[in-house]
């Protein structure tokens, strides 16, 4: 009998997660059944639970449950618990733990796949939403000068500062159209980033040498890498690597070794 896994997600029907797992255990000949589980909105603990009573040793979450997974949980990772959200789920002698891979894969996919620093540089990151939470703790320790928060609804980008402070990294809110400063490091977690239209964002914001980030992925260059590209930054990538680095991390949660990375996204990106 394989051993079962999942993504739970609604919708959940586009979600690489299946191809990515089943690529990580062919690198050991482990035999692994890796599916997509659409939850109702309403029905996401009892679709877990049955998962788990069913013989499930480990899922992912995706939007919109990782909240209510950190709910479900009565064991936390740190970064999980800093994040408020989980996305890696196992059960344990009946009870269910949580952790929060997010921000590790970000942090793997910038550092180890780009090669960009992130110790002592400026770093804006776009957004304020749940994304964010689940990466700022794993950024923040990588030591930059200042993280820089800015957002529509700037009230949201200051409760993340706040929620943040204290780990000795300079943090400032900001309102989307105050920003005028250049960044070393641009990261996009605005959501509308995907479908269409971004913020008006201001050129001063590169500078030479500056890059560019977008958590999200797809077939075409976002709005926000095409923005980026236009006032030539020095590169600009998506969120591909970091959906790949983050289910490396989840795997190595659940099976105890950590996969190969680069063939897998070589891979995504060759298809």
């Amino acid at each position: 009998m394989s051993d079962r896994y999942a993504v739970f997600g609604n919708p959940v029907s586009h979600s690489r997660s299946p191809d990515i797992h089943h690529a990580f255990a062919a690198q050991r000949g482990e035999d692994l059944v890796y599916e997509r589980i659409e939850a109702p909105v309403d029905g996401f603990p009892a679709a877990v639970a049955a998962f788990f009573d069913a013989g499930g040793r480990g899922a992912n979450v995706t939007v919109p449950f990782k909240e209510q997974a950190f709910d479900l949980c009565e064991r936390l990772t740190e970064r999980a618990r800093q994040a408020g959200a989980v996305n890696t789920l196992w059960r344990v002698d009946g009870a269910l733990h949580g952790d929060n891979t997010d921000g590790a894969g970000l942090v793997a996919d910038l550092r180890g796949n780009q090669g960009w620093a992130l110790a002592g540089r400026r770093v804006l990151v776009l957004g304020a939403g749940g994304a964010v939470r689940g990466v700022l703790g794993p950024l923040l320790a990588q030591g930059p000068a200042e993280v820089v928060i800015a957002n529509r609804t700037l009230g949201r980008a200051e409760a993340l500062v706040e929620r943040f402070a204290g780990q000795g990294v300079p943090m400032h809110a900001a309102a989307l159209d105050q920003l005028q400063q250049p960044f070393d490091v641009l990261i996009n977690a605005i959501s509308a980033g995907l479908h269409g239209d971004m913020p008006a964002l201001d050129p001063a914001l590169v500078a030479p040498g500056s890059v560019a980030y977008d958590m999200v992925y797809g077939a075409q260059p976002t709005p926000f890498m095409r923005w980026a590209q236009r006032h030539e930054v020095a590169a600009v990538c998506d969120g591909l690597g970091m959906l790949v680095e983050q289910a490396a991390e989840a795997f190595q949660v659940w099976r105890g070794w950590r996969p190969d990375t680069a063939p897998v996204l070589a891979g995504l990106r060759g298809a």
